[in-house]
């Protein structure tokens, strides 16, 4: 006879229906609790609190799927890990699955001023055992017991919050479940930084930007806004198409105006475009790039063209009490279809416009404050030099940790210093300055089958890592996707931007020697 059953092991909380009003309630209501915090304890590092990150990529899937070793950008907030050098701070990290123990350690050893081991008993690390292409967020959610592992993690009393990659209903979600605030846009706001949004926020802000045409939502649609484009700028040459919601370039293609002919235009563009359209992504067909407007929407604009031409970007941050901080300053290393994908990004941008696209940022920061904006963004624009100077154009808006958020994280936590927009400089406590050049995209197919373990003894063997003494060196990211994709992120830290590069090309050389 079987014995009954009289007690379950864990009973799942009563949560409120994703998206319902019951939820946003309580959201605002967690919401409401971050300004105290930012107030009473985020200035002092000797107040405990806890920091719970969920490195989610909350995208399409389909654009996920395009994104080599995606599951692996998850490491991209390991970053994070160096809060705990705040003696009293706990971190709880969560992954699709489990990090390699030589990644943790490597990072742990960077930390500046705190024994490995008090720092690791900090420490909670968690993950779904999953590494499919669907959301982390959405695989918590679908983990009861994994959320109630994340709030027993958290210790009675001490305040926490969330911060994630990207903040959609998704984290929202598991935010209300946790009962923790989180340190992000509202996601009910998150069409202002989508490529729509991004065009509308500059023009209330009275920002340069290309010509064009937004909310694009059909093929008819964009049609016509290409005839448009071409109308109001008959010397056009190229047009861009974007998504909405594409990321690093995926989600674009160009369209070159080449003969085409003065009269019928719109049925040139309806007869050509098919088999003109050039997409960064080499696999999306005409089909699916329409099918894919159609459910995001997304916009034309004019290719800003220009013989000397950059793509400088600005990081911005609104505080929980409304100020507004300019972080960082980038020029960004694009590449792809007439350069629309991100490798990487030099730090700081160019002396002769940093002074320009701050106080662009500032207008954009102001725009999305007055929304309801909340924590880390960043602006991207295409300069164009001109006999009468620079030239600015606002391009999108990421309302996310992007591709420039590790590497300047990790430069801070480092060296203590921080950007000094009047002084176009990063400037540390001894005065001395600090440039870099990160990427996320060394891949190389001799770079396959080399683990954690290997880079770690080639860092040690060739003396690549970070110096601390020196505050200069090389520190290196998404090492989880070495042994399946031959990928790996780097940030090369030096005294002149020079020698930051001098630093980066030095490790490819030696890595191209050891797997040569």
């Amino acid at each position: 006879m079987q014995t009954p059953v009289s007690k379950r092991i864990f009973e799942p909380p009563i949560v409120p229906v994703r998206a319902s009003d019951e939820e946003r309630t309580i959201y605002f209501d967690l919401q409401s609790q971050l300004k105290q915090q930012f107030t009473d304890i985020w200035p002092d590092d000797s107040l405990a609190r806890t920091v719970v990150v969920v490195p989610s990529l909350s995208l399409d899937e389909g654009m996920a799927e395009k994104i080599a070793g995606h599951h692996h950008y998850e490491e991209r907030l390991l970053c994070l890990l160096m809060l705990l050098r705040k003696p009293r701070t706990r971190l709880i990290y969560v992954t699709s699955h489990a990090i390699d123990p030589s990644i943790i350690d490597y990072y742990l050893h960077l930390l500046p001023g705190i024994p490995g081991r008090h720092a690791r008993e900090r420490l909670s690390l968690l993950n779904c055992n999953d590494t499919s292409t669907k959301a982390l967020t959405a695989k918590i959610l679908e983990r009861p017991r994994l959320i109630e592992r994340i709030r027993q993690a958290i210790p009675l009393g001490v305040s926490a919050h969330l911060v994630c990659f990207n903040a959609t209903s998704l984290e929202r979600s598991l935010a209300v479940q946790l009962g923790i605030p989180m340190f992000a846009t509202n996601p009910d706001l998150l069409y202002w930084g989508t490529k729509s949004g991004s065009r509308r926020i500059f023009k209330e802000a009275g920002v340069g930007l290309p010509e064009g045409f937004e909310n694009v939502s059909n093929e008819q649609e964009l049609i016509q806004a290409l005839v448009n484009l071409k109308i109001q700028q008959p010397e056009l040459k190229k047009a861009v198409i974007k998504l909405n919601d594409g990321f690093s370039g995926e989600g674009n293609a160009i369209l070159h105006f080449d003969n085409v002919p003065n009269a019928q235009l719109e049925q040139w563009i309806r007869r050509e475009m098919p088999k003109k359209l050039r997409f960064v992504d080499p696999e999306i067909s005409y089909l699916v790039f329409i099918e894919k407007l159609g459910s995001m929407q997304g916009i034309v604009e004019a290719f800003v063209e220009g013989e000397t031409k950059t793509s400088p970007s600005v990081q911005c941050r609104i505080e929980p009490s409304g100020e507004i901080s300019i972080i960082s300053t980038h020029d960004q290393v694009l590449g792809g279809e007439s350069g629309q994908v991100y490798l990487g990004c030099t730090f700081p941008a160019n002396r002769e416009y940093q002074e320009d696209i701050c106080q662009m940022g500032v207008k954009i920061a102001q725009q999305l404050r007055d929304k309801g904006g909340l924590g880390r963004f960043g602006v991207d624009f295409m300069s164009v030099k001109t006999p009468k100077g620079w030239q600015h154009y606002a391009i999108e808006i990421n309302l996310r940790k992007g591709g420039t958020t590790h590497p300047y994280l990790m430069l801070q936590f480092l060296t203590d210093g921080h950007y000094q927009s009047e002084k176009h400089q990063y400037v540390m406590p001894n005065g001395q300055v600090r440039y870099y050049f990160a990427t996320d995209n060394l891949k190389k197919e001799a770079y396959r089958g080399l683990t954690p373990q290997d880079l770690m003894d080639m860092i040690v063997f060739h003396g690549l890592h970070y110096d601390s003494v020196r505050q200069e060196g090389v520190f290196f990211h998404l090492i989880g996707a070495l042994s399946e994709h031959g990928k790996l992120g780097m940030t090369s830290i030096g005294t002149t931007l020079e020698r930051a590069q001098e630093l980066y090309n030095k490790t490819v050389e030696v890595l191209d020697f050891e797997t040569s």
